[in-house]
């Protein structure tokens, strides 16, 4: 640039530059259409789909492609929250323990917890059982019924 300046001579204007191919570019309309299928995928399940299309390029340029074509938040809309008024709903659930007890400390056992959350409180009430069957969990929500009653008016089980 000094010598231009210094000889008196303007200094060269350069053009912008040709848009260089890119990799991604002949994946581009499948990843659109993708997009607009399934938005909750992640960039790497995409970057595993084009490599087994024959993608030769790199994971951030899947990913900067992506933040580009991909629904924003709003557009995709949103999960309503699902409430319920106070003692019109609970969840039941087990859980599963491998536990030790001192009188047999060789023997592994399981335990199961049985647990009842109410719906509108999230108040919690557990109680460990021996087997996971009917019986069992009836006993328990019984005893729970008893002491919740005021609470309690429909219970719903979840898996």
């Amino acid at each position: 640039m000094r010598k231009y300046i210094e000889r008196g001579l303007e200094a060269p204007a350069y053009g912008p530059c040709k848009p260089r191919q890119a990799v991604i570019n002949p994946f581009t309309a499948y990843l659109r259409e993708r997009v607009t299928r399934y938005p909750g995928l992640t960039g790497s399940r995409f970057f595993r789909e084009l490599k087994d299309l024959g993608y030769a390029g790199g994971y951030t340029a899947v990913t900067d492609f992506l933040r580009d074509v991909r629904p924003a938040a709003a557009e995709r809309g949103y999960e309503v929250r699902f409430e319920t008024p106070p003692g019109e709903q609970a969840q039941v659930d087990f859980a599963q323990f491998n536990v030790v007890f001192t009188e047999e400390p060789t023997t592994p056992r399981i335990v199961w917890l049985f647990s009842m959350v109410l719906g509108f409180s999230r108040l919690i009430w557990a109680r460990f059982v021996v087997h996971q069957i009917c019986r069992l969990s009836c006993a328990a929500i019984l005893v729970l019924s008893r002491r919740w009653a005021a609470l309690l008016a429909k219970c719903f089980t979840t898996v």
